[in-house]
């Protein structure tokens, strides 16, 4: 079992997808963040069914520093309430959840 979590992030444009990937990497909270383009979202918010494009930000770290890289986010996110979810990588090749232990701050 490995220490390194996949965060998922959406956000409404390439522009704040970019800002949020060059941060969180250059100042190694996440190894890598991968941008992916296309997403559209049906979500309820305050009592209506709303629909947005979006794009999804595939975020790699370690679970030691969720809360840090969190906070970051929610700083330069600007949705009220911005998707930030977690979940455990259990399984991976080696060299590269080495990488990313690497790749991030030291606690």
């Amino acid at each position: 079992m490995s220490n390194k979590i996949l965060v998922y992030c959406a956000v409404p444009s390439l522009e704040i997808a970019t800002m949020i990937a060059q941060t969180v990497v250059h100042e190694e909270l996440a190894a890598c963040v991968n941008v992916l383009p296309g997403l559209t979202s049906v979500y309820r918010w305050q009592g209506a069914v709303e629909t947005a494009n979006e794009l999804l930000l595939l975020i790699k770290t370690r679970e030691a520093l969720f809360e840090a890289l969190r906070a970051r986010i929610v700083s330069l996110h600007p949705y009220e309430v911005p998707e930030i979810i977690a979940t455990r990588i259990s399984e991976g090749h080696a060299p590269y959840l080495e990488w990313i232990g690497h790749s991030t701050q030291r606690l």
